[in-house]
């Protein structure tokens, strides 16, 4: 399977289109909408929040309820694009008009795409740059992670995500059931976090930045529950799915680091306290004692959850701008300011979820059949069965 985005932050709509799903996964709107609803919520958002409300419309792939196997198409529109038809036009301006258009960006951003963007695509004007750059992008990454997460439900695996970290102020207890109660729990935190005392600090720095015009990151972490021993490959590089999925957290606007289990931990342990001991019971095959690698071995999945954790960077987008120097006139400037967010994280921890539930979607059509979920469904339990019985 694979997918691409277009459009821009104030364009007149984002677009995602999706191949290779498998036919007759039932997908509706509504399975898309509850994502992207998730994704608008937190608190430390921003203005643009309040402006969107997103739905997706769903134009090609599916009939009735089902999906066909031909490519799926998926749409939201930026309700703010009435406002910005003359800056965001598709026709060509005159020169005259160019002159008139106003919202110019010379003066890039410390942190962004803004100036790196514009020396490579030659651009004069850096909203070429910021309005594709832009973490809007992230909804349509969210909505084709929505798809992801339908096929995956099928097979009875199970995507969740939370806040452990915000400014500095970590959740310690971070207890839950299974991976339910922990979806259940986040959705009543306004920060996604499962320590309500580290929730109420963590709500008091945002507020504090937001005041001093200021912005703070943090540290999500999804685990996926449910998945097959084997999952992946060992052979190449490029076929490990730890090594995709690091990819896929990098990727999200704003992401500096990435860790799997224990991670850089590890390398602070004698290898006594970090490998996962190996036991087997009749019910079960071979399991681990431990989790420390995170669900992986070798570039593969070994039964275990996955838990992968992400570190965001402070939105670069200050209400207090730092300096910066003019293009034009190559003169020092306090930067532009864009409607931004004070803290983004608990959003970035359903991003988070999207691109690691496309990843591991994708790894399982790769591995256990392409074009239909009833068969993919089969060849799991096939697989299953032997790898139990081993």
């Amino acid at each position: 399977m694979r997918y691409v985005t277009a459009g821009e932050s104030h364009g007149p709509q984002l677009t995602a289109i999706i191949e290779g799903l498998p036919s007759y996964l039932e997908l509706t709107a509504e399975d898309i909408n509850s994502e992207l609803s998730r994704r608008q919520k937190g608190h430390g958002r921003g203005g643009r929040m309040l402006i969107e409300k997103d739905q997706v419309e769903i134009l090609s792939g599916v009939r009735h309820g089902k999906t066909l196997g031909s490519p799926v198409t998926l749409v939201v529109k930026n309700d703010d694009w009435k406002h910005w038809t003359n800056i965001m036009g598709i026709e060509p301006i005159t020169e005259t008009e160019e002159e008139e258009v106003k919202r110019k960006i010379t003066r890039p951003r410390p942190g962004h795409a803004d100036l790196v963007g514009a020396i490579k695509y030659g651009h004069r004007d850096m909203r070429n740059v910021l309005e594709r750059s832009s973490a809007r992008e992230t909804t349509t990454r969210v909505a084709v992670g929505a798809v992801a997460k339908k096929l995956l439900s099928e097979l009875g695996i199970t995507v969740a995500g939370h806040v452990l970290e915000i400014g500095g102020i970590k959740a310690e207890n971070v207890q839950f059931k299974d991976l339910n109660d922990l979806k259940e729990r986040t959705e009543q935190s306004t920060v996604r976090c499962l320590d309500e005392e580290a929730a109420k600090k963590m709500m008091a720095a945002i507020d504090k930045a937001k005041d001093e015009g200021d912005s703070i990151g943090g540290v999500v972490e999804v685990i996926v529950d449910g998945l097959p021993a084997g999952v992946g490959s060992y052979v190449h590089y490029d076929h490990k799915l730890d090594a995709k999925i690091a990819a896929a957290i990098i990727s999200i606007n704003a992401f500096k680091g990435v860790e799997f289990g224990i991670g850089f931990e590890a390398a602070r342990r004698p290898g006594s306290q970090v490998h996962d001991e190996i036991i087997w019971s009749e019910a079960n095959g071979f399991t681990r004692k431990s989790n420390n690698y995170g669900g992986f071995e070798g570039g593969m999945t070994n039964g275990m959850p996955i838990v992968v954790r992400g570190v965001m960077k402070p939105i670069p987008t200050l209400y207090k701008p730092l300096q910066s120097v003019d293009i034009d006139t190559k003169e020092p400037f306090a930067a532009s300011i864009e409607r931004s967010d004070s803290c983004a994280v608990p959003a970035a921890s359903v991003v988070a979820e999207a691109v690691v539930a496309w990843e591991i979607a994708t790894a399982i059509v790769d591995q256990f059949g392409k074009d239909r979920i009833d068969l993919i469904k089969e060849n799991i339990k096939k697989w299953n069965e032997r790898a139990r019985n081993y």
